[in-house]
């Protein structure tokens, strides 16, 4: 009796797997990010959540934990947006690279041209929410901090190459990069004024390069 054949076994197919995990967590993420501008941080819950991207609850607070460390992913995933490379990135990248320090601010300003619309409605939910939800309040703090840390790197790259008007401190560059990057101005000139994205960015950008840089605009030579 001729013995039979010993079972094949399939490889694992990893990529398959992480495609699978990626896939369910952007359905989380997206429908996090739906919900929470539908019904506010509030009256998001996180059985609603996964019931909206077709998962489990558990899953989802294996993966976010609690609906402010959710929320706080939904931020991250806005700024992040969808190109191959995060829009962070590509912020650090022309703060290093780009040696016209005129470009670099006005590219900033598209930068705000292109996030703002996605990040600030998730900034303003969670300030909003942060008055009553400890939380909450702590992951608004978080936002704030990190954006703050990420002009300070921007003022001081400006800083280190010789760029800033005489008397602008690496402080005051950082406090300015901030500012009028904020969701607050972001909400007072579009979201009340009916400012379009783009004049917004654009009004950033020119406003970055006056506040900033010497009168001649400072640039490479």
């Amino acid at each position: 009796m001729r013995p039979e054949p010993a079972a094949v076994k399939r490889p694992y197919d990893a990529s398959r797997r992480r495609a699978r995990a990626e896939e369910a967590r952007r359905r989380v993420l997206d429908a996090a990010r739906r919900l929470f501008l539908a019904d506010g941080y509030l009256g998001t819950t996180m059985a609603g959540v996964a019931a909206a991207a077709g998962v489990s609850v558990e899953s989802v607070y294996k993966a976010h934990g609690s609906k402010a460390r959710l929320v706080l992913a939904v931020f991250h995933d806005a700024i992040a947006g969808r190109d191959d490379e995060p829009a962070e990135l590509r912020a650090d990248r022309i703060s290093a690279d780009e040696a016209d320090p005129e470009r670099r601010l006005r590219a900033f300003g598209a930068f705000v041209t292109e996030v703002t619309p996605r990040v600030v409605p998730v900034m303003l939910l969670v300030r909003t929410a942060a008055a009553g939800d400890p939380e909450a309040a702590a992951v608004w703090q978080q936002m704030v901090d990190e954006r703050l840390a990420r002009m300070t790197g921007h003022a001081r790259r400006l800083a280190d190459g010789g760029h800033l008007r005489p008397g602008v401190t690496v402080e005051e560059a950082r406090d300015v990069l901030w500012l009028y990057s904020a969701p607050e101005l972001y909400e007072l000139l579009v979201v009340q004024r009916g400012w379009s994205p783009e004049r917004f960015g654009a009004w950033v950008g020119d406003t970055y390069v006056h506040a900033l840089l010497p009168a001649d605009g400072g640039g490479a030579d």
